[in-house]
Parts: C-alpha cells; structure tokens; sequence
C-alpha cells in the first residue's frame, strides 16, 4: 500500500486506521500512536500528530470526541523528521513523498467506487468534495496566489493535494 491509497482511504472513509468522527482521544491515541501534541482551548482539545491533526469537542454525554480531523499533506514538504508521519500509518504504507498529486488520488478514491466533484474555486484552492462521504480534498491551483515573486521552485506545485479534511458538520 502507498500514501496515496492511504488518503484514498481517508477521503472515502473518513476515519483513520479505524478511529473517526465520534471517537475518543482514547481511541486515536490507541490506532495513530502517542506521538501528539495537545492544544487545548475554550473547551476544545487540537491533537496535532503531525500529518494529522484531530479536533476534539464535548459530546452530549460531557467526553471529548472527535468532530473533525484533517490530513495535512503541505506540512511533509517541509518537515520530514521521523515524528511527522506517526508511526502506525508508516508501518502499514510505508514511505509517504513530500508531495500527494490530486489526478493520482482522485483515481484511487475513483477506484473505491466513489465521486469526486468541484465543490468550491479561489484564487489559490480548489475544494473538492468526495460525494459518499463529504470530506474534503484542498488543491493547489496558485502556488505564488499574491504574485510576490518569491515561489519556491521546489516547494508546493499546481496540483498538490494540501490537505483532506473530514468534518461531523458536513
């Protein structure tokens, strides 16, 4: 299996190695690992794993679940170190690239049987929306969107995938 099954997976799913919307920090410490930074704020808990980053609120019951989580895929171009990718996602798809192509994972979320459509243009993003499961996929469409001249060659491209987002309010 390869990064991109993985956020295939993910924008299809909308859980990662089992742990979703609804879960527990329990629960995600369990299948993503220890390897977090906690931030919590005005009743919120933010647990940053690097790649993945998972917003926990309150549920009716008074337990912190998760109502949203996203996979941050801008953040490997720049940071490689061994703790951004935790531990159980490189073990079961090895090796994640600095960079995800969005045609190679619209393919594969294609290929789960699902639909990937335009849900929203500006100016440097495109947002799409996988129908069955409506998370979010953010696409690099300006690279240089202020026109300051100071693009990075080999930084984020027109096409990268920056992010999948997964959302209860959606």
């Amino acid at each position: 299996m390869s990064a991109v099954d993985f956020y295939a997976y993910v924008a299809s799913h909308c859980d990662v190695l089992g742990a979703g919307i609804g879960a527990g920090p329990d629960a995600w410490e369990a299948v993503v690992g220890a390897g977090f930074l906690d931030v919590p704020g005005g009743g919120l808990l933010r647990r940053d794993y690097g790649l993945v980053e998972v917003s926990f609120s309150p549920d009716q019951q008074g337990r912190m679940s998760c109502f949203g989580f996203g996979v941050k895929i801008h953040r490997l171009l720049y940071d490689q170190s061994p703790g951004t990718v935790p531990p159980p996602l490189s073990r079961e798809y090895g090796v994640f690239p600095s960079r995800a192509p969005f045609e190679e994972l619209r393919a594969n979320v294609t290929a789960l049987g699902h639909t990937v459509e335009l849900d929203d243009k500006s100016r440097d993003m495109h947002r799409y929306r996988v129908l069955e499961s409506g998370a979010r996929i953010h696409v690099i469409v300006d690279p240089d969107p202020y026109g300051s001249g100071d693009h990075d060659p080999d930084g984020h491209q027109v096409g990268d995938v920056w992010s999948i987002d997964a959302s209860r309010a959606w």
